[in-house]
């Protein structure tokens, strides 16, 4: 009987988990400030929203981290486990407090749902008439994607290939791992980063005036375009400008925002060439070119345009679905039946590892493409003996098992996402994108509710609930999330 007792108890020490999450909260505290000052300038009304929605956030978090401080030396894989999937709860259900308590009337599911697209940078959303939107909600909406863009760069880098979710262990970064503990050299990283980030956001939004948007227009679209999350200050998203160099500029920076951010701080140090020396990077840009290549094709049974324009409204609306960006310039899902098929499959393909991109991730398509050639050359030479191999080294049996696990779980939940859609009254179409959309952090999905030139306002709540699921488990790689799901997780 004290064996079992001892078997089930719990072994989680949540205190350096909750201290980490008041830290996560007090810094969100602290960005909602921003609005607050921002609309207080302005003579907006709701800066009392956002001001009182940051003292409840700092309070809790500050409270959170004053009662569990000093124990976050170490954490064991269980704790990150616990504390991956619980700040990104907690940062959505307090990031949604302005979007409940403002004039807009929004409800709590939807202000949920808004602030989990936001956090999660998938760019769907259900607000309506983004012109006359209050300054300071659009301006929360980009701070909470460019947040969250930051927070995946992070969690990318330094958590998910301990936890060895989804083949994410052929990135591990050596030091990382002691004695089966997690060692908190991730903020030496993330200094970094956090740098870098803010200076390519900064560079971003400069280009972004100097082509002809206003500073509001080019801090929120700069925000957004390098969390690759999509949010836009207007309805019609970047076609509101109508500005073909603007969506040169989106073009270059949600590429920018799709690579391995690791990449360039290699760059800096003096190694300019390792970004495209990368075969993940050679195969984002094979990849990305041979859809705009079927796009185009799509895209000539269109009424005529002038060349150019057609050239870029293709790149540019190929790049923001394959990067999980989400702006979009036209309907593209109206242009013929062939675009429909090609804008579904490029929203499951996601950008590089290690970027603020969402779907799949190109190596996973890398490791699953050397596992058919190495079984394919196996079953021709029998008695020859095949290496899988990425970036030149040797794949490990267990990164193959787990990018091959990565997919049917992805698969699965797609499907299951989906039917329950269909069963809650959705049509097939809608439910299919929509439920690609969110587990692949897209955005957008296709047809007249969801599509490019619609929003989320009008689906029923249940399915607002069971779309920021999705958002998280997509936007967590999958077993992230599925594991808290298994009893034995929480079994010693």
């Amino acid at each position: 009987m004290s064996d079992q007792t001892v078997r089930l108890s719990p072994l989680i020490d949540v205190q350096p988990v909750l201290l980490v999450v008041g830290v996560l909260l007090s810094t969100l505290g602290c960005a909602m400030m921003l609005p607050a000052l921002y609309e207080l300038a302005i003579g907006e009304a709701d800066w009392l929203v956002f001001a009182a929605s940051a003292l409840l956030t700092l309070f809790i978090g500050i409270s959170l981290a004053i009662a569990n401080r000093g124990r976050a030396e170490t954490f064991s894989v269980k704790q990150a486990f616990l504390l991956t999937n619980l700040s990104w709860l907690s940062l959505t259900a307090l990031g949604a407090m302005p979007f409940a308590f403002s004039h807009m009337g929004l409800s709590y599911t939807d202000a949920f749902f808004e602030a989990m697209s936001g956090i999660t940078t998938t760019g769907a959303t259900v607000l309506t008439n983004l012109d006359e939107t209050p300054a300071g909600i659009l301006l929360w909406r980009a701070l909470l994607q460019w947040l969250g863009g930051l927070g995946i760069i992070v969690m990318a880098i330094s958590v998910l290939p301990i936890l060895q979710v989804g083949g994410m262990q052929l990135f591990r970064v050596e030091g990382f791992m002691l004695e089966g503990k997690v060692m908190p050299r991730a903020t030496q990283i993330a200094g970094s980063l956090i740098v870098l980030y803010g200076a390519i956001t900064g560079i971003c939004a400069l280009c972004y005036a100097i082509a002809g948007m206003s500073i509001f227009d080019a801090i929120v679209h700069a925000m957004t375009t390098i969390a690759t999350g999509g949010f836009s200050s207007h309805d019609a998203s970047l076609a509101y400008f109508s500005n073909e160099l603007i969506e040169v500029i989106a073009i270059v920076f949600m590429i920018v925002g799709s690579l391995p951010f690791v990449l360039y701080l290699r760059a800096l140090r003096g190694n300019a060439g390792v970004v495209f020396a990368d075969s993940q990077v050679r195969w984002f840009f094979g990849v990305l070119a041979l859809f705009t290549a079927l796009a185009w094709i799509a895209y000539q049974t269109t009424p005529p345009e002038p060349i150019p324009s057609r050239l870029v409204t293709v790149l540019f609306n190929v790049t923001s679905v394959m990067t999980g960006t989400g702006y979009t310039t036209t309907a593209y899902d109206n242009w013929s039946a062939m675009a429909v098929v090609v804008f579904f499959l490029v929203m499951f393909v996601g950008g590089c590892s290690g970027s603020t991109s969402c779907g799949i991730k190109i190596f996973r398509f890398q490791v699953m493409f050397q596992a058919i050639r190495c079984r394919l050359r196996q079953t021709i030479y029998p008695k020859g003996v095949f290496v899988e191999e990425y970036n030149g080294r040797p794949i490990p049996r267990s990164v193959t098992g787990a990018v091959m696990g990565f997919f049917f779980a992805f698969l699965a939940c797609f499907v299951a996402t989906a039917t329950l859609l269909n069963v809650m009254g959705l049509d097939l179409m809608t439910a299919l994108s929509a439920a690609a959309s969110a587990i692949a952090n897209v955005g957008p999905g296709l047809g007249a509710m969801v599509g490019p030139v619609g929003n989320y306002a009008e689906l029923p709540d249940a399915a607002k609930w069971v779309l920021s699921a999705a958002m998280l488990v997509g936007r967590l790689e999958i077993f992230a999330v599925l594991v808290l799901l298994s009893p034995s997780f929480w079994r010693g």
